[in-house]
């Protein structure tokens, strides 16, 4: 549901994924994925359009739908066949070193870009 009212801001979104982490003070977060449209923004733009994003997830669903982390990058993880690797996805959103497989993934680069938090 999170995923598709993220899409839903098409002047915006191209594709989203999410994933659910750990968070010290509410138990567990959510982090969403996102390609955008237009070039990947960096530090304010990514901010405000982080922002942007949050609040359009709260008004479609809810202010307890709101992404805690909302990350960038130029396309998800995903297998040849066109498959979101959501491991991978689970494995950036905790802060970790993926260890898992990667030999399918289309674009292995993308690893590094979506690791990084704004």
């Amino acid at each position: 549901e999170i995923e598709s009212a993220l899409v839903s801001k098409t002047d915006l979104v191209a594709e989203a994924a999410v994933v659910g982490r750990p968070d010290g003070l509410s138990g567990g977060a959510i982090c969403a994925f996102v390609v955008l449209k237009r070039p990947m923004p960096k530090g304010v733009e990514a901010k405000a359009i982080a922002k942007e994003l949050r609040d359009w997830v709260a008004k479609e669903i809810g202010p307890i739908a709101k992404p805690k982390d909302i990350r960038f990058g130029e396309n998800l993880p995903k297998t040849r066949s066109g498959k979101i690797m959501r491991r991978l996805l689970r494995s950036l959103a905790k802060g970790e070193t993926v260890t898992q497989d990667t030999s399918t993934l289309e674009n292995p680069a993308i690893l590094d870009q979506l690791g990084q938090a704004y």
